[in-house]
This record gives C-alpha cells, sequence and structure tokens, in this order.
C-alpha cells in the first residue's frame, strides 16, 4: 500500500493511558491504516518523527469559540497548542438557536468583541452548524445547546421560572437542537439568565438528553463560597436524570475556600460508588476569567444587560448596589481588566489601579466602566491556590479543557490581555507539570484525549488506533511548553511542530498551512 502519509521514527502514546511504544503511524485518506513498523511501506509524504511523541490530537472538552471560529477560522491558538476537537456552547451560553429577539440583542450587546461587521446571521442549529462547514475550520467541533439561551429565547432575561408553554418550548428547541447536531446541554447558574433558573427547570430540560445519550455540562451555581452546595446540586440532577454529568472547570475560589476540593473530589468519588456517571474538567492556572458584570448580585441583572446599565446609573440604585458587595469584590487588586473595547487604556490593569488613577473607589471605576463598555468587560481573577489546581489534576476523575476561544495575534481578538489559557493550556500540562512530578505523560495524555473521547461518546477518535480518524499532535516533550502570560498572552505554545486533522496537515514544522479540514462531528 502507498500511504498517502507516515509518521516514522516516533514514540506513540496512544491515549489509552499506557507507556509510549516504537512504532510508525500510516495514514490514508483521512483514517489511521496501519501502527506497526511495515519495512517496505511507502507514502507521499514522510514525516521524521525522531525524538517526539505521537498522540491522539487533544479534545478541549470545555472551550468558547461559537463566535470565533466564524471570524478566524484557522483557530490558531487552539491549533497550534495540538487541538483537533473543541467542544463549544459551555457554561449556559451556545450560538444557536437565536430566535429574532436573541438576535437584536447580542446585535445590541454582544459585538464588542467581534467587530462590528460581524453578523448573526442564523437562526438554528442545522444553520449555524452549514455555515460553519461553508466557511471552513482548522479542527472539528462538538456542539452543546446553552440553558440560557434557551432561556433568552423563549423567557428573554427575566428573573422567574417558565409558564408550562415556555417549557414546552424550550424542550422543543433543545430536541430540536440536538436532533440537528447538539451533543448535550450546558449551564452557567452564576450568569443571567441561567442563575434564574432553580434545580427543578433544570432537571426538566436535562431529561430531554436522556434518550439521546446526551451531556450535562454545567459550570456549577458558584465555585467559591456556596462551591459544597452547587457541587451537590450537579449530582442532585445528575442523579435524578441518569443522564451523565460534567462540571466545568472544577475550582476552588477564594482564599477562604481554599482546600476545599479535598472535599468535592471526594463526592465526585462517593457519587460514582453509588453509580452516577459524572466527572469534571479543569484548566491549569490559579487564576480565572470571566465577564465584569458577573461579580454584581444577582438582582442586578434582571431584565439583561439593559436594565443593568440603568441600574448602576441610578445613583441610589448603585449605593444599595455598593451595600451588597460579593466575595470578588473583597480584593479589587486581583481583578484585572482584559479586554474593553471602548477604553483599551485599562486593558492590562487591576480594578484598584485604574480606580486610583482616575481618583474614584474601586467601586465606582467598575461601575463607570461597565456603563462606558456597554457592560461588555472581560476580566482574570487571581483567586485559586495552586494546591488545589495539582490535587485537582492528580485526580482520575478529571480532563483537561481550556474554557477559552480560538484566536490569534493578528485577529480581531488580538489586543486584548485575554487569558493566556486561550493559548497554553495543554501545553502548559505538558510543559510544567509533567515536568514537574505532578502528573505523568500518559495520564497527562489520557486526560486530553480518550478521557474526553469517552466522556462525549466519540467512538473513533482519542485513541491512536488502526480504523480510527486521523487526528494527531506531534510534539516534542522536552521543548513543549506553555510561552503564553497574563501580561504578554498572544504567544503561541512551543514545541508541538506537527497537528493533523482528518489526516491533514494543518501545523507543518510550527506553521499553518491554511488547510481547513476540521468539521462539526455527528453523534
Amino acid at each position: 500500500m502507498i500511504y498517502d502519509l507516515i509518521i516514522r521514527n516516533g514514540r506513540i502514546m496512544d491515549g489509552s493511558g499506557n507507556p509510549w511504544f516504537h512504532a510508525d503511524v500510516g495514514i490514508k485518506g483521512d483514517k489511521i491504516t496501519s501502527i506497526g513498523n511495515p519495512e517496505d511501506a511507502a507514502a507521499i509524504r514522510v514525516i521524521d518523527a525522531s525524538g517526539m511523541i505521537v498522540a491522539p490530537g487533544f479534545i478541549d472538552i470545555h472551550s468558547h469559540s461559537d463566535y470565533p471560529i466564524l471570524i478566524e477560522p484557522e483557530g490558531h491558538s487552539k491549533i497550534r497548542q495540538g487541538v483537533t476537537t473543541e467542544v463549544i456552547g459551555n457554561c449556559g451560553s451556545s450560538a444557536a438557536p437565536m430566535n429574532q429577539g436573541l438576535r437584536e440583542y447580542r446585535d445590541k450587546y454582544d459585538k464588542s468583541q467581534l467587530g462590528e461587521d460581524f453578523e448573526f446571521s442564523w437562526g438554528s442549529m442545522k444553520e449555524y452548524l452549514d455555515l460553519v462547514r461553508s466557511k471552513g475550520i482548522s479542527f472539528n467541533i462538538v456542539p452543546l445547546v446553552g440553558h440560557g439561551t434557551l432561556r433568552q429565547n423563549t423567557i428573554g432575561n427575566d428573573n422567574r421560572p417558565p409558564t408550562k408553554e415556555e417549557y414546552k418550548e424550550m424542550k422543543r428547541l433543545l430536541a430540536q437542537s440536538l436532533d440537528e447536531g447538539a451533543w448535550g446541554l450546558s449551564t452557567g447558574l452564576i450568569y443571567t439568565p441561567n442563575l434564574y433558573a432553580k434545580t427543578d427547570e433544570i432537571i426538566e430540560l436535562v431529561q430531554t438528553l436522556k434518550e439521546r445519550d446526551g451531556l450535562y455540562a454545567s459550570h456549577i451555581r458558584g465555585e467559591g463560597d456556596t462551591l459544597i452546595e452547587a457541587v451537590e446540586e450537579a449530582i442532585k440532577i445528575g442523579e435524578e436524570t441518569g443522564v451523565k454529568t460534567q462540571i466545568s472547570h472544577f475550582k476552588a475560589c477564594g482564599s477562604r475556600n481554599w482546600g476545599k476540593s479535598e472535599n468535592t473530589l471526594r463526592m465526585i468519588q462517593d457519587a460514582r460508588d453509588r453509580g452516577l456517571d459524572i466527572t469534571f474538567d479543569q484548566y491549569p492556572y490559579i487564576a480565572s476569567s470571566t465577564g465584569l458584570a458577573s461579580i454584581l448580585p444577582s438582582w442586578a441583572h434582571e431584565g439583561g444587560a439593559e436594565k443593568l446599565l440603568q441600574r448602576i446609573a441610578d445613583p441610589e440604585t448603585r449605593e444599595k448596589l455598593r451595600a451588597e458587595p460579593t466575595e470578588e469584590m473583597e480584593d479589587w487588586t486581583r481583578l484585572l481588566v482584559a479586554h474593553a473595547a471602548h477604553t483599551p487604556e485599562y486593558e492590562g490593569k487591576t480594578v484598584q489601579e485604574i480606580a486610583e488613577q482616575e481618583g474614584k473607589t474601586p467601586f465606582d471605576a467598575m461601575c463607570d466602566m461597565l456603563i462606558a463598555e456597554d457592560a461588555q468587560v472581560a476580566i482574570i481573577l487571581y483567586e485559586m491556590c495552586e494546591e488545589d489546581v495539582q490535587r485537582i489534576m492528580q485526580d482520575p476523575n478529571g480532563m483537561i479543557g481550556s474554557d477559552g476561544r480560538a484566536m490569534s495575534p493578528d485577529g480581531v481578538f488580538g489586543k486584548g490581555k485575554f487569558h493566556p489559557r486561550y493559548y497554553g493550556t495543554f501545553p502548559r500540562v505538558l510543559g510544567h507539570y509533567v515536568k514537574s512530578g505532578v502528573i505523568n505523560l500518559q495520564e497527562a495524555l489520557r486526560k486530553m484525549t480518550s478521557a474526553p473521547a469517552q466522556r462525549l461518546g466519540i467512538k473513533d477518535r482519542g485513541l491512536l488506533r488502526e480504523g480510527f480518524m486521523a487526528d494527531i499532535t506531534i510534539f516534542n516533550p522536552d521543548t513543549v511548553n506553555d510561552v503564553a502570560t497574563f501580561t504578554d498572552p498572544h504567544r503561541y505554545a512551543s514545541g508541538i511542530p506537527y497537528v493533523i486533522v482528518n489526516g491533514v496537515v494543518v501545523i507543518d514544522e510550527g506553521k499553518h498551512t491554511g488547510a481547513l479540514p476540521g468539521k462539526p462531528l455527528i453523534k
């Protein structure tokens, strides 16, 4: 046989958690057709992987590239760190479905980070995925449906339970989206309007996933002071529905909550021992990232961004909010502005520094900034501890997910001081946590490949096996590393010279070939 591509002389780590072995990998079309050492094999192209690890392509089980892949389909920051499949639609927010009312809302409040010429031109999940296919993409995607998106399509941003008809419509939209290509449902229970849902509402919707073997992925209802209760809620939803459950970006936020990961990890294992299919993912940093508006009390968000802006502009209401500080407001030096489209001079500064510069209190500086930016300010919060990050990483029930978007230094998203996880999540695990002995290489790769594939139900990726799809990442174990920083985040990872998606070389000797062989995966 003449192969399209042979990868020779590498050390194979097949994603199963087993140690490496020597073998060549033969690829024909989009599939792996041989793993061995055929002496007489010939190929149109040969990659010499001497001194390198040949692994399955990394599966980012928690990402937010829903819009970026429509703007920059090359997906540089993700494909260059070895990601060949991304799960999008996380934290309760998805690109689809989208009715006219939601389209108008997004046109007004979501464009500051996307560019004014960006168009929300789709409606259904099918239309969104067809648009992705028409534009092309470097890596594969697995879409989830956002619970908050379902609410916005039916209830808007009101703080109330759904009516009987609204329940029916949310279920219809969810079922339709699942039939059109979605793989599950996500919640973001600290964000508007997700946070207005009671547990029984979520259970009602999650039950729709059961017959389709869908995944329920949850940004739980608090990762700080309410962490234990929030994990309990996720476990309850999984137990009452029988649906496989994923807790997103598992962590313990705020110094008074450091160490609680011992308890929450035990809770996960106890639930598994009872027969509940529950797992989690994490990113390997002690800082998180979210929207600045999210740190305000939940009642400030009722009615959506327009009402929020009215409240913080009103002196009397602002004083009420000031009197209800959330835990994130306890130390303004921990809140770093990552992106502010209209006031880029704030990027890279803490809210405390901005307040001192402007002669305001930090609370007033925050409110004024939100008003200037139509509530669209991204921040980085230094709120976790290294001990929890390492403890969580060592737990076998976890996986690796970036919680980041695909971007590039020269693209639409290259102007802010975004979280370095967008560029370096997977190389950081391989280059820092493996080399420092926190986790061994084969276990780290299992958490990036076969574990998320199994979690999602992807049957032909996540392992290097004959007959599997040829999604492959080749890296140098000595030089692989995350070089992005919080002050200089737009830097590509090192030590990953080749990335192959569906049999096509996308990263070749460290450079993007321009190929767009990725696709929405079909369940």
